[in-house]
């Protein structure tokens, strides 16, 4: 099978196609094959040698295709549509799951669209709903809105909560685009001071959940527009990873309930449950056509390079999905 591999640590043009055996189930795995993958930060940060937490020489995180083997213990038949997080593998024509952590793609869906869902709606809900504890009063501040986890977190915030959203995005389509999927306050931070906005959208009172996905260049903002007993959640560095000064103080002053995440290191155990109740509570959602997945562009296999520049231009609305099978 052809898959794609990191020829040395590096831009997008390290990534490069290789010829590899199809991977062997173990008990409880299923053998997809798949139909599309999709891009992620995560498999950025890979390719440029930084994470250091996957060991799999095959970049991709997430899939959707039809199961081909199902080992013994596996609860899904073969044949069936699957999508879901895998670790690592996922930039090839066949790759390995485990069974548990697999998801039915609706019937309505393309794989296409099935792949646009694993990993950033799985991270939108876990920092939404285990991590930021969004309740009907709050008010959430997503930043990065127009991103894939930024469409997914809107959607999930506006369908299963009552909570105020507000969002940042660098132009005005982005935001438009985000008002249309549910966001009440759209901030274009290219134009305007977003922590002056936030503050004049709560009263002064500021955000109760924050999901940042830019780190340091936002510190300083981020804490004006944070709540006293506000849960700001940490799940990116677009804008750096050392911020120069700190003062302990203001954290001290607004109780601030600082947590930082990443989802792809997670253990197997935990992707598990994450998965079932995601399953239990978000995909009758999209069955509905309540929640859909974003797909920005699709990219046929051969023009994984052409992908990855794509995202690192932050041009895109949604998910970039390979077109694999």
């Amino acid at each position: 099978m052809k898959a794609v591999i990191v020829k040395q640590p590096g831009g997008a043009e390290q990534l490069q196609f290789q010829d590899f055996p199809k991977p062997k189930v173990k008990d409880g795995e299923l053998l997809i094959k798949v139909k599309s993958s999709a891009i992620n930060r995560t498999d950025i940060i890979s390719r440029e040698g930084k994470s250091g937490y996957l060991s799999n020489p095959i970049l991709g995180i997430e899939v959707a295709g039809e199961v081909v083997e199902a080992a013994h213990g596996a609860e899904i038949e073969v044949g069936a549509r699957v999508m879901g997080l895998v670790n690592g593998g996922g930039y090839a024509e066949y790759v390995v799951m485990p069974a548990e952590r697999a998801m039915r793609v609706p019937d309505h869906l393309s794989f296409a669209e099935a792949a646009a869902i694993p990993e950033v709606f799985l991270t939108a809900y876990q920092t939404l709903f285990w991590l930021g504890e969004l309740t009907d009063q709050d008010t959430v501040l997503i930043h990065a809105g127009a991103s894939g986890v930024g469409t997914a977190a809107i959607q999930l915030a506006k369908q299963m909560t009552q909570a105020k959203i507000i969002i940042t995005a660098g132009s005005q389509e982005k935001a438009d685009f985000c008002h249309s999927l549910g966001a009440d306050v759209c901030i274009n931070y290219k134009e305007q001071s977003f922590a002056k906005e936030v503050l004049k959208a709560t009263d002064n009172q500021g955000a109760d959940v924050i999901l940042d996905f830019v780190g340091a260049s936002y510190w300083e903002k981020n804490l004006k527009s944070l709540k006293i007993d506000g849960r700001w959640v940490l799940i990116g560095i677009l804008g750096g990873s050392v911020v120069e000064k700190v003062n302990l103080m203001e954290l001290l002053g607004k109780r601030v309930q600082l947590k930082a995440t990443l989802l792809t290191p997670r253990s197997d155990e935990y992707k598990k449950e994450l998965t079932e109740e995601f399953v239990n509570r978000a995909i009758p959602l999209f069955k509905q056509d309540k929640i859909r997945p974003i797909v920005d562009q699709i990219f046929p296999f051969a023009d994984i390079q052409h992908a990855h520049k794509h995202m690192e231009a932050n041009r895109n609305i949604g998910k970039i999905v390979l077109h694999v099978n």
